[in-house]
């Protein structure tokens, strides 16, 4: 059931086993696991159905250098389905070496390894709809598939993993009907404000893992009410879980789950860029766009630097894919990147943010204009096929893909991010219309992240030569420019309350259990010790699916097969 926050009577204590505290990808999923599973659950989500200003402003906080840092509002969306209505919808699992402890990454190593997620993985890809759990070639076509790069047999980069795309999927519209007529209180406009437990609102201070008994929860419209669980989960995104987590006094008044300074910590996000120039005009084939799987699921191919690879040159994880020419520089000719480049203004900031750079003079507006009538024909047709496979269709065309008439590529990367604990999110000074201290963040990269993008980089080089199939042309020096660029990664908002066994240098458990508090658990990216190459949204599902089974055991109610828990 569904129901609005603001019709609660004002004061009321609510009563359930579980409180889930958001209502994007983690917690719709979650909620969706446990509705067979005999346990009274309440999710609160802060926004509505719709987009609403006041919701968003919620988000507001600053930043310490605007260069590397989008404003803490863009990239996450305060309404029901959360960031799954903004997402662009590629999914990709991590990789085993990804959970590894491994000496040359500082702060790595996780207390599950990817065993521990694969028997979720396949729900969560159903959840997300990207098909099904086939991540190469070899396993997602029955079908011959032509080569990505004709000739390329390399024992540094593989062409065979994938990236599946889903519709994109907004999980709000898409799982709403499935949870207003299930048993699961969906309450919206209703925005958690505090966790306590009963000695914290006394004194201040509480035992090492005592429980939390108490949600205070608010709306913008000046309604208030609590919830009182047997546990919480807080799912809600890794800027927001750690903002939750610091405003609520916790053991020793610095933050719940924060004894040790640790929340807030280690915040990541990836690293990336474009650069480059890749001639692959000797290789025997190239195809660079999307292939449609045998269940209808679009998926593209990229380099990956294999994992003996990442341990020989001792670098994080990375991926490249091949890339049209840079959009803001007219030279390229195209009609349709110029016309997306004029278009930049009512293009969302989230994806028009590349379209900037390099401050268009009158000369190059009027390049870019040139190339719009002189590629009309094109432009035209490409623009028919966008609207007709992008803006009309259900499962939408992922990206634009330009074929270079010479097959010469700029290359995409995005690569793993070393954890840090001095790049981290804290609570402001300012408040927000809830009284609620607002977020600064300080991200943060290290001398290892320019060291993967430039060691991966010369050995995709050095690969492209040794096979024959072409060459790739790049400055050494500009990679550290060109990866800061842009600065964090759009939404992916990695590590503020990391998983681990020592609570010194994490917050939650191999379960997602804060070490603090017994009863309250974390199902989002903030758990996430590494950041991997890969989008973090499948992941936080499977991981969610995971905790929903902890939860059912927990909590006492029977276990479900896995296969059944979203059904």
């Amino acid at each position: 059931m569904i129901e609005d926050a603001n019709r609660i009577p004002a004061g009321s204590a609510l009563h359930a086993d579980l409180c889930i505290v958001g209502a994007g990808a983690a917690g719709i999923a979650l909620a969706l696991a446990l509705q067979d599973s005999g346990l009274d659950v309440i999710l609160l989500e802060s926004g509505a159905d719709r987009p609403d200003a006041a919701a968003q402003a919620l988000y507001e906080g600053t930043v310490a250098d605007a260069r590397l840092h989008p404003p803490p509002d863009h990239y996450r969306v305060r309404r029901f389905g959360g960031s799954t209505t903004l997402w662009g919808g590629r999914c990709l699992p991590m990789d085993a070496i990804d959970f590894e402890r491994r000496d040359y990454i500082a702060h790595s190593g996780w207390p599950i390894g990817l065993d521990d997620l694969l028997p979720y993985y396949p729900r969560a890809n159903q959840l997300c709809e990207a098909g099904d759990f086939a991540y190469t070639v070899q396993t997602a076509f029955t079908r011959p598939v032509r080569p990505m790069i004709g000739g390329f047999d390399s024992d540094a980069f593989s062409t065979d993993t994938l990236e599946r795309f889903s519709c994109p999927t907004d999980f709000g519209a898409r799982y709403r009907r499935r949870l207003e007529r299930g048993p699961v209180r969906v309450l919206l406009n209703a925005n958690l404000t505090r966790l306590s437990g009963r000695s914290m609102a006394q004194s201040g201070a509480s035992s090492q893992g005592e429980p939390i008994d108490s949600a205070q929860v608010r709306t913008l419209a000046g309604n208030h009410f609590t919830v009182q669980a047997r546990g919480y989960v807080l799912a809600a995104g890794g800027l927001e879980v750690a903002r939750l987590l610091l405003a609520s006094p916790g053991a020793n008044g610095r933050g719940l789950g924060n004894a040790r300074d640790v929340v807030g910590r280690y915040y990541m996000s990836h690293i990336a860029g474009t650069l480059g120039a890749a001639d692959l005009s000797r290789a025997g084939s190239v195809w660079h766009g999307y292939e449609i799987s045998d269940e209808g699921i679009y998926c593209r191919r990229r380099l990956a630097l294999r994992p003996q690879a990442q341990r020989a040159l001792q670098v994080g994880n990375f991926i490249a894919r091949l890339h049209h020419p840079r959009i803001p520089d007219p030279g390229h000719g195209s009609g349709i990147l110029s016309a997306l480049y004029l278009a930049r203004p009512i293009v969302p900031y989230e994806y028009a943010k590349r379209l900037y750079g390099e401050a268009p003079g009158r000369g190059a507006m009027l390049a870019h204009l040139r190339n719009v009538v002189l590629d009309a024909p094109g432009t035209a047709a490409f623009l028919w096929n966008w609207l007709r496979r992008r803006t009309l269709a259900e499962r939408k065309f992922p990206s634009i893909i330009m074929r270079p008439k010479n097959l010469r590529f700029s290359l995409d990367f995005h690569a793993e991010q070393e954890p840090n604990p001095s790049s981290r999110v804290k609570l402001g000074r300012a408040v927000d219309a809830l009284g609620m201290p607002r977020i600064e963040i300080d991200w943060r990269y290290t001398e290892r992240d320019v060291t993967t993008v430039q060691s991966a980089l010369a050995a995709l080089a050095q690969a492209f030569e040794q096979t024959g199939v072409g060459r790739l042309d790049y400055a050494p020096d500009q990679v550290e420019a060109e990866m800061t660029r842009y600065g964090a990664y759009g939404g992916h908002h990695i590590g503020t309350a990391r998983m681990g066994t020592d609570p010194a240098d994490s917050v939650v458990d191999a379960q997602c259990r804060l070490h603090e508090a017994d009863n309250v658990y974390i199902a989002s990216a903030a758990v996430f010790p590494t950041s991997s190459q890969a989008n973090p949204t499948l992941t936080v599902v499977a991981l969610a699916l995971r905790l929903a089974d902890h939860l059912r055991k927990t909590y006492g109610a029977p276990r479900a097969t896995i296969g059944s828990q979203a059904r």
